[in-house]
């Protein structure tokens, strides 16, 4: 499917996009020289981006990554870092852009650019508590007997820092580790994005994890590019554009957020 796709991808961009060698801007120079886009990943925000068993990087964005590399002509080079690390990876210049369920947040858009969004998305929990499955208001956790567990760096710290100040913040370099909090009792409930939640609650069932049926917020999900490079962004946004006109962020949604035919690759 993923290259009948391209196809039809590759003429439509061909369109609307600005040629890689038609300009000198240094991203677009930097990455037609070494012939490959490199493309920051923390590989465990599933179904976003995550590891399949035979150890590659697969997900929502890997595909969208595949389709962008391709469409440049160039090879992609999926670099595994931490999420809390995105950003200085981006601003050093170890990876050429960033694709990890990055919310497109003010703050950070003050330090780097984003084409998109490709998907919303939204905060939710993940709990074995049956006392907070019905919660539809982040003020019913804002107590401070409340542990929550949140990922280091991301918008669900800051979402309970400003949202839910009394209750106890723990911070978590993965999702793994939060996750292993919430097992082990050292916190109550974990704070992500909603795929995330109801991914893992979807594919532990033996660990007794639940989520909420909807998220508590709404959440715009970006692509995020070095600042200051206009060429580089417009082909870019241009890119997302052409892929939401043919419709295939609809298939890539549809794909790894409704189907679930790829759990099995994980488990």
């Amino acid at each position: 499917m993923i290259r009948k796709i391209l196809k039809i991808t590759l003429i439509a961009v061909f369109a609307i996009t600005v040629s890689i060698n038609g300009y000198t801007q240094e991203t677009l120079k930097k990455i037609a020289e070494r012939g490959e886009l490199r493309v920051g990943m923390s590989a465990n925000q599933p179904p976003f981006t995550m590891k399949a068993k035979d150890g590659g990087v697969i997900g929502y964005e890997a595909d969208l990554a595949q389709i962008l590399a391709a469409s440049m002509n160039v090879k992609l080079s999926i670099v595994e870092i931490p999420f809390p690390d995105l950003l200085n990876a981006l601003e050093t210049g170890k990876v050429d852009i960033i694709m990890s369920g990055m919310t497109m947040t003010m703050e950070r858009n003050m330090k780097v650019a984003f084409a998109g969004p490709y998907i919303l998305s939204g905060k939710s929990i993940l709990t074995k508590s049956s006392a907070f499955s019905d919660t539809d208001e982040s003020s019913d956790l804002n107590e401070g007997t409340i542990k929550l567990v949140a990922l280091k760096g991301s918008t669900s710290e800051q979402f309970v820092r400003e949202d839910m100040p009394e209750a106890e913040l723990l911070l978590a370099n993965s999702y793994d580790e939060a996750i292993k909090m919430l097992e082990e009792g050292k916190a109550s409930i974990m704070v992500a994005d909603y795929p995330i939640c109801a991914y893992t609650a979807l594919v532990h069932p033996e660990k007794g994890l639940t989520t909420i049926d909807r998220p508590l917020t709404i959440e715009p999900i970006g692509l995020a590019m070095p600042p200051n490079d206009a060429h580089f962004h417009n082909m870019i946004q241009n890119y997302m554009n052409g892929l939401s006109l043919i419709g295939f962020l609809d298939i890539l949604e549809m794909k790894w957020f409704e189907a679930g035919d790829w759990v099995e690759q994980v488990k």
